[in-house]
């Protein structure tokens, strides 16, 4: 078959490698879609020591069955599918409380990072364990499917914030799952959402996507860009969605006192935070971690079209030009918005 494969950093090689092999419960699924990831974009150059080479990466796709292990009893071949970027053990103790996103020998789709090398879905096949699958509706399609991990990572982080309905809430970093983000809240009844971002043209698509302000990040200091807003209190909820010491910063500086921010960003390994405040403010910090059971969520938004995730897509291009489109995202190129790669 044919797989993009970060053969080293920085060097990805559109080639034949061999068809994955499945267990007995495992399914094979002919890929027809597959997201890039943020996180793949910044894992190529070996920067965040979680895509080792040689690795077939890609964790946010969708597909059909193609044959299943001898044990899979739901699911056949034709049905079309997405899947959980986490694969956990079903007797792990954090599995067996409800935490799967936490369980001790989970590994993500397309990730290596010295412990364990899992390929991923930049290929024409791959093989998932059954419990992660997903059906797919009718009304929806192979491309919006393969938005449904990001989706699900912003739903997420909303449970984790414990968001109420009337919650005046911010996102710092409208990427992606920034994006995601005020859709969601909006959809969970937020009173309004501030968006806050570096990127002119990821504030326009904030706007677009239901944010009551979207403010450029470095354009005056945050006390100042609240005044004029009239938020002078700050936001019940802040949502971190980059992952950098600036944008952690600013959240924790947009917080109300009392308030929770939800850390979601994850490309630094080591940021500082202003401890005083926290303690003082007795401001609530909580991370969150990938996904944990939200995907049928997401997908019954999609399909009920409460949810639009094709205004994010900026281009479907097949795999064999996946190399050029990592570049083109790597140097900033594409500007901001979802790639989706189909083999």
């Amino acid at each position: 078959m044919k797989a993009l494969v970060l053969e080293d950093y920085n060097n990805l090689v559109y080639k034949d490698v061999p068809e994955p092999e499945i267990g007995d419960e495992e399914v094979l699924i002919r890929v027809k879609a597959c997201g890039i990831c943020g996180s793949d974009v910044h894992g190529i150059d070996g920067s965040t020591g979680r895509r080792i080479p040689p690795l077939i990466m890609g964790h946010e796709a969708s597909g059909i069955v193609e044959r299943t292990g001898k044990n899979v009893k739901h699911w056949k071949s034709g049905d079309r599918v997405t899947f959980d970027s986490t694969v956990y053990p079903l007797d792990d103790w954090y599995t067996l409380h409800g935490m799967y996103n936490l369980s001790d020998n989970r590994e993500v789709m397309g990730v290596s990072q010295g412990t364990y090398r899992r390929n991923g879905a930049f290929a024409e096949y791959v093989a998932v364990p059954q419990h992660i699958l997903y059906k797919i509706p009718d009304n929806v399609t192979f491309e919006q499917a393969a938005m449904v991990e990001a989706a699900a990572v912003a739903m997420h982080s909303i449970n984790i914030g414990e968001m109420r309905a009337g919650d005046f809430c911010a996102v710092v970093g409208v990427g992606t799952i920034g994006l995601f983000l005020v859709k969601l809240l909006n959809i969970a009844g937020a009173s309004g959402v501030a968006a806050f971002d570096i990127d002119r043209k990821s504030l326009e698509m904030a706007s677009a996507a239901g944010a009551e302000c979207s403010i450029l990040a470095d354009e005056t200091s945050i006390a100042e860009l609240l005044q004029k807003k009239g938020l002078c209190r700050g936001a019940d909820i802040v949502f971190e969605a980059v992952g950098k010491n600036e944008s952690v910063r600013m959240a924790i500086e947009l917080v109300r006192k009392g308030g929770r921010v939800v850390l979601v960003g994850n490309i630094s390994k080591i940021v500082e935070i202003p401890l005083q405040k926290i303690v003082t403010e007795e401001i609530k910090i909580s991370g969150s971690c990938a996904i944990r059971g939200e995907y049928e969520t997401i997908l019954g938004f999609i399909s009920a079209g409460k949810l639009r995730v094709d205004d994010q897509i900026i281009a479907v291009a097949p795999l064999s030009e996946g190399a050029e489109w990592f570049r083109k995202l790597y140097y900033r190129e594409a500007g901001p918005g979802k790639v989706i790669l189909v083999p």
